[in-house]
């Protein structure tokens, strides 16, 4: 696939990351990562509870950093572990990353691998949406999805140790409307991004298809559905170079 020299020139400039940056994008996350937390804390304690030790709770929390997944590792866990079933479960729910990796690509290319896959580490929903956003306005965005993610992730260890050891104060954050945060602030992110009949139809697509693959199809699929018909409409139609 072709790219102006210009274009390929704006993503270069783009893609470079310092420590006002890195802290930058912690400060603005860090209100949502809260949140977050009040999950990790939900986790450590539904975790707890099913007979993990904490070292081994803290290193899922720590390495997995995929607060569903997770979740959904512990509805299947018992003294035999599904092997093929928990990858089946993990991969479908955490497949919207393959896109994610996709859309990041074009900053990500120009920084070393260790640096690159380093951030990619700490991506997640929220952090990614916001990158992406900056990265449409020609901003510097780097900082949001590393800092961002440091954020979220910090906070997120420290409620799931919160959840091992004081996990009674919110024992159901569902209860009390944390589920809907997360949710909320990206639906903000979408309608705060590019405005086209080409950025809509996908949208559309992708939404439509996830909804009946969620209506029709085994749990969890509709993540994948969702993605890949949305991520495919978008590669088909491609978007015009404006240089």
């Amino acid at each position: 696939m072709y790219e102006s020299r210009d274009c390929m020139d704006t993503y270069a400039a783009q893609a470079r990351l310092d420590a006002s940056d890195t802290w930058l994008g912690f400060k603005q996350l860090l209100p949502l990562s809260f949140f977050v937390g009040a999950f990790g804390l939900a986790f450590g304690l539904a975790a707890a509870q099913e007979g993990l030790s904490n070292g081994a709770i803290a290193l899922m929390s720590a390495l997995v950093f995929a607060g569903t997944s997770q979740f959904a590792a512990l509805d299947i866990w018992g003294a035999q572990v599904p092997l093929v079933p928990l990858i089946i479960t993990t991969f479908a729910i955490n497949a919207r990353h393959l896109l994610m990796g996709a859309t990041l690509y074009p900053w990500l290319r120009y920084l070393p691998p260790f640096k690159r896959y380093g951030i990619m580490l700490f991506a997640s929903d929220a952090n990614w949406a916001m990158a992406m956003q900056g990265f449409y306005k020609g901003e510097r965005a780097l900082g949001i999805l590393f800092g961002g993610g440091l954020a979220i992730w910090s906070c997120w260890m420290l409620g799931t140790w919160i959840g091992l050891y004081f996990g009674s104060a919110i024992e159901d954050p569902f209860s009390i409307g944390l589920d809907m945060v997360l949710g909320c602030f990206l639906l903000a992110m979408t309608l705060g991004g590019r405005k086209d009949l080409r950025t809509f139809v996908i949208w559309c697509v992708a939404g439509g298809s996830a909804m009946l693959a969620y209506w029709w199809l085994p749990a969890n699929s509709h993540v994948v559905v969702g993605a890949l018909s949305g991520g495919l409409l978008g590669a088909l139609w491609m978007e015009k170079d404006k240089s």
